[in-house]
């Protein structure tokens, strides 16, 4: 069995869409910079609201990778 040494990073992605859509942006942004993305956990999930209404959709994830092998 192989081992592993993972790193976190909290990411906070948005969407006038909803929650799924926020914890997507998130993901495939920090998929343009991250390499081995493995898992996320959702942290935290608020919005905003304007005139009583919902305008975005704000979630936290903390996102799991490996490091690289030396």
């Amino acid at each position: 069995m192989s081992e592993h040494s993972y790193r976190l990073v909290e990411v906070v992605g948005s969407s006038p869409d909803g929650i799924d859509q926020a914890i997507k942006n998130a993901i495939e942004d920090a998929a343009k910079t991250l390499r081995n993305i493995h898992w996320f956990q959702v942290v935290e999930t608020r919005g905003h609201v304007e005139n009583g209404k919902i305008q975005h959709f704000q979630v936290t994830v903390k996102i799991g990778f490996t490091l690289d092998d030396r």
